[in-house]
């Protein structure tokens, strides 16, 4: 990897107008309205043009800059990134349709070691386009696994949050859909991990998996649901750490905990009892009447 110029890459200004349908398309491909309980208000909001409202972890599928990490120049081991962790955090609700300007920066590079491979941290801000309002800051951590040994460290990269040492204060079982890996993939992650059974297999995995920012989501949709009241509007920050994939059909499990406007969880697959999400914060409006 040429550390250098990963950290002087010229990012430029994404511009992306999104549609209602768009917007819906999102909802259906982390879950909304495709389970077996029958579709009710909560669910219809967010895939339904009557009053839609935008789930706020859609925000992590607009104005990315594309794979600028596969330019030869950069050197980057591409098969062997890994992604590690997401957060995101709105500013305001997003609009069910709208045009989005969004600039990404590499804010993080720390060498771990020629065996460990590097961690890179990439901030996006994503604004309005015709108001310039800010609406989302999103980080995203990757492991470049391949490209380790440089002993490059510009910037922090923040430890993992710590789970309270308590039993979780609520839990929820969240199904997949056994396609829904094929669903989320139109939202831009084409990468045929997430399709191809052959190519699965290749990298050691027995088929192709869901991907991380799916689940992220649909741990996104669990704490709206258990601790927002069903309103979307009152998530206003999430992360976690990606630690295992999931199969598209199994169950995620979470486990969350609460302390005032502040969350904690992690994500469990029900059927391999497996961690798949970590460290989970989250941050939450709370309304008078909210059940503590």
């Amino acid at each position: 990897m040429d550390t250098e110029r990963v950290l002087a890459w010229p990012f430029q200004d994404v511009v992306q107008t999104y549609t209602a349908s768009d917007t819906m398309f999102y909802a259906l491909s982390v879950g909304v309205g495709l389970g077996t309980e029958p579709l009710d208000e909560y669910q219809l909001r967010h895939v339904y043009e009557s009053e839609l409202m935008t789930l706020p972890t859609q925000a992590v599928v607009l104005g990315h800059p594309g794979p600028w990490g596969a330019d030869p120049s950069l050197g980057i081991d591409g098969p062997r990134v890994l992604y590690a962790q997401q957060h995101a955090r709105l500013y305001r609700p997003l609009p069910a349709a709208g045009t989005v300007r969004a600039r990404e920066k590499v804010v993080a590079l720390v060498d771990k070691g020629h065996d460990k491979g590097a961690l890179m941290v990439l901030e996006r801000r994503i604004v309005d386009h015709n108001s310039g309002e800010p609406l989302a800051t999103l980080q995203a951590t990757v492991m470049c696994r391949g490209d380790g040994g440089s002993g490059v460290a510009v910037g922090v990269i923040a430890p993992p949050s710590a789970l309270p040492v308590r039993a979780p204060d609520r839990r929820v079982e969240m199904p997949t859909l056994l396609g829904q890996a094929l669903l989320y993939r139109l939202n831009g992650d084409m990468n045929p991990i997430h399709a191809d059974p052959a190519l699965a297999r290749r990298l050691g995995f027995e088929r192709p998996i869901l991907h991380g920012l799916c689940s992220y989501a649909i741990a996104g949709r669990a704490l709206i649901d258990l601790w927002c009241n069903h309103d979307a509007m009152r998530l206003r920050s999430l992360g976690a750490r990606f630690t295992a994939p999931l199969y598209p059909g199994e169950t995620l499990v979470i486990e969350s905990w609460r302390d005032g406007e502040r969350l904690w969880f992690r994500g469990l697959c029900k059927e391999r009892g497996v961690k798949v999400l970590d460290s989970g914060t989250a941050e939450i409006t709370i309304l008078q009447g909210d059940q503590p």
